[in-house]
């Protein structure tokens, strides 16, 4: 015992000091000394455990000095199949946008610049006109975010002192805290209940309509984003709720501005049936920026944009930026069908999705990895009851299914995979031919 804590004393006495071993990496001084001081710590640490001293210490050191230099904001490869992932931020941008958002952070832009006349513009006038033509609605607002279209436009139209009528099987919650009756809540409204969880008809509207009178601010119709209520239900139509004379907020979520997208309620179907204000998000199923979008009348829109919310919910220019090009796409809805990758990714055919599964097979190159049949979702509170049935490349580990996807995540860039009965699922949806190359070389690295 005695020699042990000998040799552990000599081998600690031996440890450079912080100084010397920052000196000897290529980083910053500051982060230098970090990673000196992280892994002169480990090392110690091995030590007192009775391990082996290190021989590369300064390799592990350098190792992490690299780490603290990495950006925490990264690239990943999204195998998981989920096509709006929520984690991983949602919908891919298309070229097009990514190259707007380029341009428009290489220097200074006419975000708020009329170039006409040389006056102060609105930065909404970049895709006011684009959105008007998409929905067909008279005036257009962008925000930040989804949840802040729908707080905007019930504080908008409603307030304090003011009822939003809300279906009681539309109080749902979408997802991290925002429930839609917190956002009445927030707004200054009163939120006022009708019908049943599962069910509620238009009566049930007109009731409300005369207990609350002069009151009355707006209806509420929220579309069951990430559920689907079945079985013995009912609702009421867009077209029905915009017949009573109360103005009617449309929040339809996930923002379809071509047709025949599965059951997805579009935007220019609750404009024409004369919706006062249609919200939903930018990044979605539209497969543009986060955003929130609210289309409808010239005074609803006014008063959203005046309201003293609107500013704190203003829409910075780089996601406008990418918001207009992707906007741009659906003028030619074949084109868009082709170029925005969340539309192109729900509409990838077999043969293609086979075909880039066999290339991420063949290129991994193991016994371990073979094509097998799944089923994976849309993701992103958006199409909840479609499977998305495909070809995948599932992969055996002797270390378990854990410890691969783990190594995949920690490898450059990182790779998100799923697990299925304990193999690794790489589903060849969510990527493209190059990221399919990167994936396999990435698997490759990680499998023992």
């Amino acid at each position: 015992m005695g020699e042990r804590h000998d040799a552990d004393g000599r081998a600690l006495t031996a440890l450079p000091a912080v100084h010397e071993l920052a000196a000897a990496l290529d980083a910053p001084r500051a982060l230098a000394v970090a990673a000196a001081r992280r892994a002169i710590a480990e090392e110690r640490d091995h030590i007192l455990a009775g391990q082996p001293a290190s021989q590369r210490l300064l390799d592990r050191a350098g190792q992490i000095a690299a780490e603290l230099q990495r950006p925490s904001l990264r690239r990943v490869l999204n195998a998981t199949g989920v096509i709006v992932h929520t984690n991983l931020g949602r919908a891919p941008l298309p070229a097009a946008a990514r190259d707007a958002v380029a341009a428009t952070a290489h220097g200074y832009s006419n975000l708020e610049l009329d170039l006409d006349t040389g006056e102060r513009g609105s930065r909404q006038t970049h895709i006011e006109h684009l959105l008007g033509q998409l929905s067909g609605a008279e005036a257009a607002l962008a925000v930040n975010n989804g949840a802040a279209a729908v707080l905007l436009a019930a504080a908008a139209l409603a307030g304090p002192e003011r009822a939003i009528i809300v279906s009681r099987g539309q109080l749902v919650e979408i997802g991290g805290g925002f429930r839609i009756p917190e956002v009445i809540a927030h707004s200054g409204s009163e939120l006022i209940e009708v019908g049943t969880t599962n069910r509620t008809s238009l009566a049930d509207y007109r009731h409300a309509l005369d207990a609350v009178g002069d009151r009355a601010g707006a209806i509420l119709r929220v579309h069951q984003s990430n559920f689907r209520a079945l079985g013995f239900v009912s609702d009421v139509e867009i077209e029905e709720l915009c017949a009573l004379d109360v103005p009617v907020i449309d929040d339809v979520g996930s923002g379809v501005l071509i047709p025949r997208i599965e059951d997805e309620p579009s935007l220019s179907r609750s404009v024409a049936a004369g919706a006062t204000l249609v919200c939903c998000s930018g990044d979605k199923l539209l497969g543009g920026p986060q955003a929130g979008l609210l289309v409808g009348s010239s005074d609803a829109v006014s008063s959203a944009r005046s309201h003293p919310l609107s500013r704190a919910m203003r829409i910075d220019k780089l996601s406008l930026a990418a918001l207009e090009a992707t906007l741009s796409l659906y003028r030619d809805p074949q084109r868009a069908r082709r170029e925005v990758p969340v539309l192109a990714m729900l509409s990838s055919s077999e043969e293609e999705l086979a075909a880039r599964a066999e290339r991420i097979r063949a290129a991994i190159g193991s016994d371990a990895a073979e094509v097998v049949w799944a089923t994976a979702k849309v993701g992103g509170g958006a199409l909840p009851l479609l499977e998305l049935e495909g070809p995948v490349v599932a992969i055996d580990d002797p270390r378990g299914a854990d410890t691969l996807a783990s190594a995949l995540r920690a490898g450059e860039p990182p790779v998100i995979a799923r697990i299925r009965e304990s193999r690794v699922l790489l589903d060849p949806r969510t990527l493209t031919d190059e990221e399919a190359d990167l994936l396999a070389a990435a698997v490759r690295t990680a499998l023992p």
